[in-house]
């Protein structure tokens, strides 16, 4: 087993204070820092051993394939790491934005690459040829909008915020209540039609009213919906991603509760701090909410358009009191959580075993803890992170003081 060292991204939506407190350096940060990136993706490989002169882990899997991720694991995912482990800390919201499957991944990296675009140009779309399922962890309270409300629901919104413009855009897609219907007016707002912009600045009026006019402080069915919209239309005046957001699902998350978002769903995470794995990808299509490249037309070829609720990923036991599995449809990916606990009665709940067999990622968000096998040991506090390749033998971990969070990311099963 091995100390990995992350590397920080910096974006505007990022914090000053978070991920410097977790990683133990001076905060706040210069810059706001958004995500710490545990993997081996090629644009920002965490290193291993020493953040400085360690060698990245994406050499030392190249390196050694078969011996880092397991015989099978090599050939299943040619020779690379099929996960990315992050820490997400937004300040902001991000940008509304979806993801593209396996077959748009590559037929769209190969077409920029074959275009000569640039993989830094700022007008790129497809940065791999990987597609990006991800699962994000609420460590904190954690609120986002992700996937197309149910039209119902979403016609109640548009009619309750008594905008006339809204009115025909709800008894439109009443008449088509179908992913048809969520796609017209979709594509209507975001390619900005003549009433696209007065309409911005009428809903966020409404949403102001809609939220002042609750008599003794009384919340209305639609409040966290309607403040949403007039905190994204304080942020960006006439974006069209202001009105994209009544059409999504308002979601909260609490701490250990997960998301779950495949390929093509739109999603924009508005604030708290996650952990978050996902297929190893940096393929993002924008729609709004960013200073950045939109591209609409090739957004709307993956989007799903598809209404309904996105149900809470709530982890499941393993059998073990102190271990829990997110489950994800993904066979890049798998996501356990272990509370490790010293005060609790019975040794099943101060420690946890990790089999040999599979690479792993073994991040601490909480307290600290110790990593031990028959040759060798390793501590990792709040913010560290361990390597542990296929070849390791199995390892215990139990809390070095009284209690320990970690998260453990492997290959999926399916």
């Amino acid at each position: 087993m091995n100390r990995l060292h992350g590397t920080i991204r910096s974006y505007d939506w990022g914090s000053h204070t978070v991920l410097a407190e977790l990683t133990g350096r001076p905060s706040p940060s210069d810059r706001p820092e958004a995500e710490l990136w545990l993997g081996a993706h090629p644009a920002d490989p965490a290193r291993v051993d020493d953040a400085a002169s360690g060698v990245s882990l994406l050499d030392v899997i190249s390196a050694d394939p078969h011996g880092q991720l397991g015989e099978a694991n090599a050939e299943r995912f040619r020779g690379r790491l099929p996960f990315l482990l992050k820490v997400l800390a937004a300040e902001e919201p991000l940008s509304l934005q979806a993801h593209p499957n396996s077959m748009q991944a590559r037929e769209g990296f190969e077409r920029e690459n074959a275009n000569g675009v640039p993989l830094d140009s700022p007008a790129r779309n497809y940065k791999d040829d990987n597609h990006k399922p991800e699962l994000v962890v609420a460590l904190t309270r954690f609120e986002a909008l992700a996937g197309f409300r149910d039209v119902r629901r979403t016609v109640a919104l548009l009619r309750a915020l008594g905008v006339a413009e809204l009115d025909r855009c709800a008894e439109q897609l009443a008449a088509q209540a179908d992913s048809s219907g969520v796609r017209a007016l979709f594509t209507q707002w975001i390619t900005g039609d003549e009433h696209s912009a007065p309409l911005i600045g009428a809903v966020v009026e409404a949403c102001r009213r809609y939220l002042s006019a609750e008599p003794n402080g009384a919340v209305g069915e639609f409040a966290a919906e309607a403040q949403t919209a007039l905190d994204l239309g304080s942020r960006y005046p006439n974006d069209p991603g202001v009105l994209i957001s009544l059409l999504l699902n308002r979601i909260t998350l609490e701490p250990g509760e997960g998301l779950f978002l495949a390929a093509g769903n739109l999603h924009a995470y508005l604030r708290g701090v996650a952990a978050e794995i996902m297929a190893s990808s940096d393929n993002v299509l924008r729609g709004g909410l960013t200073p950045k490249h939109v591209d609409v037309p090739e957004l709307l070829k993956v989007l799903d358009f598809r209404p309904g609720s996105m149900p809470v990923v709530r982890a499941d036991g393993d059998g073990r009191d102190n271990t829990r599995v997110y489950e994800a449809p993904e066979r890049e990916f798998e996501l356990t959580r272990l509370q490790l606990d010293t005060s609790r009665s019975g040794a099943a709940s101060s420690t946890a075993t990790l089999a040999a067999g599979n690479p792993r990622i073994v991040l601490c968000t909480a307290g600290s803890t110790v990593l031990s096998s028959h040759c060798d040991s390793l501590e990792l506090s709040a913010g560290q992170s361990a390597w542990l390749p296929a070849s390791n033998p199995a390892v215990t971990l139990a809390p070095a003081q009284q209690r320990a969070q970690v998260f453990v990311a492997t290959i999926g099963s399916g």
